[in-house]
Order: structure tokens, then C-alpha cells, then sequence
């Protein structure tokens, strides 16, 4: 039974197409086109509102030269936004809960930062490594710790966008298959743990948007360093 569990995170396939390849190409579709009428649709006016939201907020710790990020980090939260919402869907994949998909993202980013903070200002950049005033004795010990930190970040930006999907979804199973099992037994029982499992689920979509969320602004505080 617990094997069955994780069967929900494989890419199955329908009609011999990969799920996978189905919930990374859903995004685009919901994604209105722009038309040349000077009033757009109700749909579009409120994507604008949002993306427009969204920059001002993601570019506050950013100065100017990290401006030239903002398409980039918006479409990338709009994907992972969509992705994890639609994982939330019955009979659907989600690909965020893979950590080879999560660190596809992550590592390419990160790096990004990196070699433009090497790139631009490597005094700067190497500076973070070693805290000022540190005593000459502990100077190896923490250029160590802090390399090993700086190679951490996009491990640590990869399984925190799955660890967090992929207890949310086992909580939503293993709750919702305590519910037909206590059904006939405790009804109830049942109906109090079906509110939980309700609530549950509202707490999942807030996860969904709160983690794509913090995934990009962690990114844009690893450019900041770097600028």
C-alpha cells in the first residue's frame, strides 16, 4: 500500500503520450494572446494587473542593472505557479514534485548569478566567502562552510519546491483514503476528517502559489548578491 502512494509522482502515460510532456505544455495554453483592441478582455486586463503586481514587488530588492531579469523571473513564476496548481487537479502529473525538474531550474539560475557576480565585480563576489573581521585562525574553516553554502543554494531551492508538493499531495492521499475507509465504519468520524481534507486542500493551492513564489525570490536575492 505504501509503494501505491508514490505511484501518483511517476509519469504515467495516456494514449501513449507522456503526462509529463502534457503538464509542461498546459501552461502556455492558459496564457491569453494580446490583441490589438484598445480595451482588452477581462481575462488579460487581470493577468496584466498581476504581472504588473508581481514585478513591482519581485524588483524592490533588485537595482537597476538586475531589471533586465524581470521577464524572465515572471514567466518562471507564472510556470511553476500553473504547474503546481495543475498537479492539484484529479487525474493530472505534476511535474514540480520531481526533483530532476526542480534542479533543471534551479542549478542553471543559480549559476547565472554566480558567474555574473564573477564576471562583474569577483572582489565583490569572492568577499561573501570570508565575513569581515574574522579571526585568522577560523579564516579556512569558513571559506570552506561558505563555498560549501554557495553550492548548497540550488539543492536547497530544488527540494524545497519538492519536499513541500510532495508531503502536501501524500497528506491529501493518505487523508483521502482515510475517508472511504472510515466511511462505512465511523461516518461521522469520516465527515470530520472530509472538513480536514477540504481544508487541506485550500492549504495546497496556498502552497502551490506561496512556494513558486519563494523559489523566485530566493533567485532574485542570490542576483542581488551578484550585482
Amino acid at each position: 500500500l505504501s509503494v501505491s502512494f508514490f505511484d501518483q509522482f511517476m509519469s504515467t502515460t495516456y494514449l501513449g503520450v507522456p503526462l509529463i510532456a502534457l503538464a509542461l505544455a498546459f501552461p502556455s495554453i492558459l496564457y491569453p494572446t494580446v490583441t490589438t483592441r484598445w480595451l482588452n478582455n477581462r481575462l488579460l486586463t487581470l493577468q496584466n494587473a498581476f504581472i504588473n503586481r508581481f514585478i513591482h514587488q519581485l524588483l524592490l530588492p533588485l537595482n537597476v542593472s538586475g531589471h533586465k531579469w524581470a521577464t524572465l523571473l515572471a514567466s518562471l513564476m507564472l510556470f511553476l505557479i500553473s504547474l503546481n496548481m495543475l498537479g492539484l487537479l484529479p487525474y493530472t502529473f505534476t511535474p514540480t514534485a520531481q526533483l530532476s525538474l526542480n534542479l533543471g531550474f534551479a542549478v542553471p539560475l543559480w549559476l547565472a548569478t554566480v558567474i555574473i557576480g564573477m564576471r562583474n565585480q569577483p572582489n565583490h563576489a569572492l568577499g561573501h566567502l570570508l565575513p569581515e573581521g574574522t579571526p585568522n585562525l577560523l579564516i579556512p574553516m569558513l571559506i570552506i562552510i561558505e563555498t560549501i553554502s554557495l553550492f548548497i543554494r540550488p539543492l536547497a531551492l530544488g527540494v524545497r519546491l519538492t519536499a513541500n508538493l510532495t508531503a502536501g499531495h501524500l497528506l491529501i492521499q493518505l487523508i483521502s483514503t482515510a475517508v472511504f475507509v472510515l466511511l462505512p465504519l465511523m461516518p461521522t468520524v469520516a465527515i470530520l476528517t472530509a472538513a480536514v481534507l477540504v481544508l487541506l486542500t485550500l492549504l495546497e493551492v496556498a502552497v502551490a502559489m506561496i512556494q513558486a513564489y519563494v523559489f523566485v525570490l530566493l533567485l532574485t536575492l542570490y542576483l542581488q548578491e551578484n550585482i
